[in-house]
């Protein structure tokens, strides 16, 4: 467990976990085995991720997300199934980042989230229009060691 995290009320670190620095896990957040945790992670109440999942750096989850798949950084998640919820724009902004790189970020997860192309199609794209940037290696990076695969897109909650 690294610096500066703050772990509130009731969470659970199981065996195995790395969690890197300057973390808020709210109240009841539940890792299971061998997770890992990049820096200024936000996980909301009750998320629970499953073993063996990565989350990126700047990631916040809602609270009561269940953590099924790998989470890219730089992303909001939510919904179930866990899902792209936008970018973490207002922390990214309170952590410094110019807005140019958060513009170029939000390109990122456009072509990656929110067009019609595949994973490997997008992350094509990306190479070819972002490829030099550190926000897109950070991204390509991640996606490519990603274990359980990453989170879909949003979708909708159906209700029957």
């Amino acid at each position: 467990i690294g610096n500066n995290n703050l772990l509130m009320a009731y969470v659970h670190i199981a065996h195995d976990c790395v969690v890197g620095n300057n973390c808020v896990f709210a109240n009841n957040s539940t890792l299971a085995g061998h997770v890992i945790v990049g820096d200024f992670v936000v996980l909301g109440g009750m998320t629970a991720c499953l073993q063996f999942i990565h989350i990126g750096s700047h990631v916040i989850t809602a609270g009561g997300s269940m953590v099924n798949k790998d989470i890219p950084p730089f992303v909001k998640a939510a919904n179930l199934p866990i899902s792209f919820a936008g970018i973490n724009s207002l922390g990214l902004q309170r952590r410094g980042f110019p807005m140019e790189r958060i513009n170029t970020i939000k390109d990122i997860y456009r072509i990656l989230y929110q067009s019609s192309h595949t994973v490997s199609n997008a992350v094509e794209i990306i190479k070819e229009q972002y490829g030099h940037t550190d926000e897109a290696k950070q991204v390509l990076g991640f996606i490519g060691s990603a274990n359980t695969g990453i989170m879909k897109g949003f979708t909708s909650m159906r209700r029957n």
